[in-house]
């Protein structure tokens, strides 16, 4: 099926790659714009994210690169303003932007668990609270509201034996935020969702955890991790990217305040 999101504007956060290759993000942009929705793509690197934009240029879609610091607010008020101004409504946002730092309870940082935070949750409280509004009068004056899209993890709901407890708690929040958000704006035409990523393939992985298997073998890691998975490999972003096609699509026009697990199996495994 082609067109899935023909007509459709998608505000994405977090669009850019940390490294060479394919993030989550950067894919689900792309394919975003494939599908037919013009893409506001942002990152905090300014750089990444008009390289998912030329990307989408190069192939005929509609794209604009924006920079933001997506865990401040004064910056996300801007983000949303100037989105919405390029795009003329915002169907789609889809939260992406996400860190990991190794550490429990006793080895993290204060400021560690607090950045964490910050970036992982707080940003999408700071992006639904001004985008938000924008869907709820779009669904007052035309009848369609929006498709919110917010990527949390497995590690949200099991151990996945790093120790990493910022991140556990950071995204086991998305997830209650995102069921609060779907439920309270279930009426106003706006359906909200999340995306449990398992173990993925994505240049995120090199420096957060390179220290966290194997001494510091790339190599080596991607084989644990690769280990782990029922399927005997991770996943990649593409798998990530097709999962956010299809809750921000009409096809899940009565799919809100659930989660879509993209793990290979993986928590099955270990339930």
């Amino acid at each position: 099926m082609a067109g899935r999101l023909e007509g459709k504007t998608a505000l994405v956060i977090g669009a850019g790659s940390v490294g060479p290759g394919w993030g989550n993000g950067k894919a689900t942009s792309v394919l975003f714009a494939r599908e037919g929705a013009q893409i506001f793509c942002v990152d905090i690197n300014l750089a990444a994210a008009e390289e998912t934009a030329g990307i989408i240029r190069d192939e005929g879609g509609k794209a604009e690169a924006y920079a933001a610091d997506v865990s401040k607010a004064k910056p996300v008020e801007a983000m949303v303003a100037a989105a919405h101004q390029a795009l003329g409504r915002i169907d789609i946002l889809h939260n992406n932007v996400g860190i990991v730092e190794v550490g429990g309870p006793v080895e993290a940082s204060e400021e560690s668990w607090d950045r964490v935070m910050d970036i992982n949750i707080k940003s999408m409280f700071l992006t639904c609270k001004h985008v938000l509004p924008i869907m709820e009068a779009q669904f007052e004056a035309h009848g369609t509201g929006g498709a919110i899209v917010n990527i949390a993890s497995i590690a949200g709901i099991r151990y996945t034996g790093v120790p990493y407890i910022s991140y556990n708690a950071s995204k086991a929040a998305v997830i209650q935020f995102t069921r609060g958000v779907a439920l309270q704006y279930a009426k106003k035409g706006i359906r909200a969702n999340s995306i449990l990523p398992g173990l993925m393939h994505t240049p995120m992985i090199r420096e957060p955890l390179k220290d966290a298997y194997a001494g510091g073998d790339f190599d080596k890691m991607v084989e644990l991790r690769d280990a782990q998975c029922p399927t005997g490999k991770m996943g990649d972003a593409w798998d990530v990217a097709y999962a956010g096609l299809y809750l921000a699509s009409e096809e899940a026009r009565y799919v809100t305040a659930t989660e879509l697990l993209v793990d290979g199996g993986i928590t099955a495994k270990f339930a």
